[in-house]
């Protein structure tokens, strides 16, 4: 067993981790679909986003000469694409717009809140996510996620699984890799947060993808804390 009794603060993944992002868009676009007299396949359209989300923040990656480029944007470039293959018409850049703000309109996951609020007690807690500033920022409000301050990869301009991220999120902090805990529903992001020094958690969300699941159905590595949802990482850690 490793020793955790250093840790100070945990940071965590959100898409997925924190939040349910694919039920939530797509009960949200259902919606407001009807209300607006549009039709289209809502599940297809949110499953086709986030197939492409990996690939768009690669595109930052691979061209650092472009500048940095905060994921509301990338998400927005994604959508206009997806929306043309997927033949969806009548929409507007204000529809468009609301689209791409259903990622700061994101639910928790039931034990969530509960979860993170027995953390804060102890421990400094904030999501260490590829989501932009405001769109964390906004979501935490939206899902009354009781973080002790937003780091994104924004302030980093660097994109997670890239060490400024991980390693940044420490110096913030003022405390050594070590003392932090890298909290996640996705066995690569830890495995990248273990390679730079960082504690590691994982929390079982095997229906993130709903039947798209196909991978990380349980942990993978050798993970500090493995449980299968917040209330057991706060039972580990004594809050």
């Amino acid at each position: 067993m490793s020793d955790i009794s250093g840790v100070k603060a945990l940071v965590f993944d959100v898409f997925g981790t924190v939040v349910d992002w694919r039920t939530s868009l797509i009960a949200d676009f259902t919606k407001w679909g009807e209300q607006r007299g549009i039709r289209a396949d809502w599940t297809a359209l949110v499953d086709g986003w986030r197939a492409v989300y990996a690939a768009s923040m690669d595109e930052v990656r691979k061209h650092p000469e472009r500048g940095y480029v905060i994921l509301d944007v990338l998400h927005r470039r994604s959508l206009e694409k997806l929306v043309a293959q997927h033949s969806i018409t009548g929409l507007n850049d204000a529809d468009l717009h609301y689209l791409t703000m259903g990622w700061h309109r994101l639910h928790p996951w039931p034990d969530s809140v509960a979860g993170l609020t027995r953390l804060k007690q102890k421990f400094i807690i904030s999501p260490l996510s590829n989501g932009n500033v405001a769109l964390l920022t906004e979501m935490a409000k939206f899902a009354s996620l009781p973080w002790d301050l937003i780091m994104s990869a924004e302030l980093f301009e660097h994109y997670k699984p890239d060490p400024k991220a991980y390693l940044g999120a420490a110096r913030l902090l003022c405390l050594s890799p070590g003392q932090v805990m890298m909290v996640a529903a996705h066995n690569h992001d830890l495995k990248a947060a273990q390679n730079f020094g960082l504690k590691t958690a994982f929390v079982a969300r095997p229906t993130e993808y709903g039947p798209l699941q196909k991978r990380d159905f349980e942990a993978e590595g050798d993970w500090d804390i493995v449980v299968g949802d917040f209330g057991g990482i706060a039972d580990r850690l004594g809050c």
